[in-house]
């Protein structure tokens, strides 16, 4: 008896330069998040003011985990297609979310947490940053097999993102509801 996986689970040899990419690409977008977020000493750009991002980026945060809730809910009754778009639409509001979010770190920096439940804070702070990381290589992994019409191993992958994706959006906007109802106003 053989513990070989069946076929259409086992990777094949032409996955591997996607896998690599996948990975470079996510090693690389991560390096420079961790560059902006802990290495690179913000201030305030002359001229540019981007406090209004984190308001956007909640609300493509909130909008991800209603487009990713409705994906579930297509494919659960088998409308393959408006699965498809919903996805397709996920994905975006979460790209473009990290592009704000970058943009708003690169030019303000972070935002102390100064409430009175720090503790309660840092944990969810924490759960999010940490789930968020594989989110991207586990999104485009879940992309290449639906566009190669490798069902199974599409299904295997999102077992696990869609749960972590969601709960990455939603902790998101707790996050920022978090930090604006312990932040003074800034004028």
């Amino acid at each position: 008896m053989s513990n070989a996986a069946p076929a259409a689970l086992q990777p094949r040899v032409s996955d591997r330069a996607f896998f690599i990419f996948t990975a470079v690409v996510s090693a690389l977008a991560l390096a420079f998040i961790g560059w902006i977020l802990m290495v690179r000493n913000a201030g305030p750009a002359e001229g540019v003011n981007l406090r209004f991002l984190p308001a956007v980026n909640a609300g493509l945060n909130a909008t991800a985990a209603v487009l990713l809730m409705g994906g579930w809910l297509a494919i659960k009754r088998g409308a393959r297609q408006v699965h498809q778009y919903l996805m397709v639409s996920a994905f975006t509001a979460s790209a473009i979310f990290l592009v704000g979010y970058l943009a708003y770190h690169f030019v303000h920096g972070d935002t102390r947490y100064v409430g009175d439940w720090r503790g309660l804070y840092l944990c969810i702070l924490a759960s999010h940053v940490l789930l968020s990381m594989p989110v991207v290589p586990m999104a485009l992994v879940a992309f290449y097999f639906t566009w190669r019409k490798d069902f199974a191993r599409h299904r295997k992958v999102t077992r696990w993102l869609a749960p972590i994706w969601v709960y990455v959006s939603v902790t998101g906007v707790v996050v920022f509801f978090m930090l604006r109802g312990s932040v003074p106003a800034i004028p």
